[in-house]
């Protein structure tokens, strides 16, 4: 695989694995293939299995490789689960020859993570939120400014060590190298979110099948992350118990037939229900699926509204709510999520890509792209989430050869 055009995101989802494979061109990245695979190795974001892991990959891999026509040998993949843990810090250096310099940068960036990190815990991100040079705020590149007092306001993110390790595990089984690991919300936001959202403040809700991954950003700058533990699959689970159903069926009613507003639904729509234990299928109104639907994303939403009371960060999204992944396919989930955040909602597909961007028009496929476009933009040097000095891009690599040396 030529590295000098081409770029893959690797999405390791509860439910599913999907494999995007990119062209970068001067325009952005066209998607010029897709695979897709259950997930049975994974449990709420974190590996579980890496043998069932493994054969997943390899199988969403080939199934790329098939419509791309190239082979894959790296991938950017994502990283999720409640161990994700993210905080704002701020660092304060004094500025050596009047002049802000790379080694400046990244002696302020040094002195704004020099908090103390669990060992068993791992840094994945440091994201700059906005540079004070003597005092003047809101500067994005302080490079080459006079002053002789620089800070920085950053937004830290770690996760643990041993779900990573299992990540670049299970890749490396599967004969992948990893490029580099990236938060699942950002690589979602990448993919779904305007520049003016992130300028006058927007939350991102990746509603996937075990966990829930939110990002606020506000002055185009990260200002909080979450994750919760709850998903699409807890929904399937109570509908396979509400309607005795089989978990397979129980998730291909949710996709079909799932509502969560009730009252956007007609006592006299029917669906077919299978039954357990090769019993004849029962035909049911469609408002006791919404019933049971309602409730379990309410809850959900209710949670997130939540987090985004926890973050103080509430006041400031004047842009709203953008829910995306799988889950917010469902029918009525948008009125409900207004009535629950009263805040202005939308659901978010990926935007600004090129290619088959006709496959990958859908929330589920978020994330993926969202891989592919940090993928492209960090290989142009125009990411807004880059590592700005060499010597940092030395250490994440570094990182990396690290958990491939302790798999090896």
């Amino acid at each position: 695989m030529a590295k000098d055009n081409l770029v893959v995101g690797l999405d390791l989802g509860t439910t599913k694995i999907c494999c995007v494979v990119g062209e970068i061109t001067s325009d952005g990245v066209d998607v010029i293939g897709i695979g897709t695979s259950p997930s049975t190795g994974l449990r709420k974001g974190v590996v579980v299995n890496i043998d069932q892991t493994v054969k997943s990959i390899k199988r969403a891999v080939e199934e790329a490789e098939l419509m791309a026509g190239r082979e894959i040998r790296s991938v950017y993949t994502g990283i999720a689960g409640s161990h994700i843990k993210g905080f704002n810090s701020h660092g304060v250096i004094a500025v050596k020859g009047g002049e802000v310099s790379a080694k400046d940068v990244e002696r302020v960036i040094d002195a704004a993570k020099a908090v103390a990190i669990p060992l068993d815990r791992e840094v994945i991100h440091i994201l700059p939120q906005e540079y004070i040079v003597d005092e003047q705020r809101g500067i994005m590149d302080p490079l080459g400014m006079a002053g002789v007092r620089l800070e920085v306001k950053v937004h830290i993110v770690t996760g643990a060590v041993s779900s990573a390790q299992n990540i670049v595990r299970s890749c490396h089984r599967a004969g992948l190298d990893v490029e580099d690991i990236v938060l699942e919300s950002l690589a979602s936001a990448q993919a779904v979110l305007t520049g003016e959202e992130r300028e006058i403040g927007v939350a991102l809700v990746d509603i996937g099948g075990g966990t829930t991954d939110i990002a606020i950003f506000s002055g185009n700058s990260i200002r909080h992350t979450g994750v919760l533990a709850i998903g699409g699959t807890n929904l399937t689970n109570d509908i396979a118990f509400g309607l005795r159903t089989p978990m397979a069926a129980a998730e291909q009613i949710k996709i079909k037939y799932g509502c969560a507003l009730a009252d956007l639904v007609q006592d006299a729509e029917i669906i077919e229900v299978p039954s357990v234990g090769g019993r004849a299928p029962r035909k049911l109104s469609r408002h006791i699926l919404a019933e049971i639907c309602e409730p379990r994303m309410e809850e959900l939403l209710a949670l997130v509204d939540q987090e985004l009371v926890r973050s103080g960060f509430k006041e400031s999204i004047a842009a709203g709510v953008v829910l995306t992944g799988g889950a917010a396919l469902i029918e009525g989930i948008q009125d409900l999520a207004e009535q629950i955040f009263n805040l202005p909602t939308r659901v978010g597909e990926p935007i600004d890509v090129g290619g088959l961007k006709d496959v990958v028009n859908s929330p589920m496929y978020a994330t993926a792209v969202g891989l592919l476009k940090y993928a492209s933009k960090k290989h142009t040097e125009a990411s807004r989430f880059r590592i700005r000095d060499k010597n940092i891009f030395n250490r994440i690599l570094e990182r990396m050869q690290k958990w491939l040396s302790d798999i090896s």
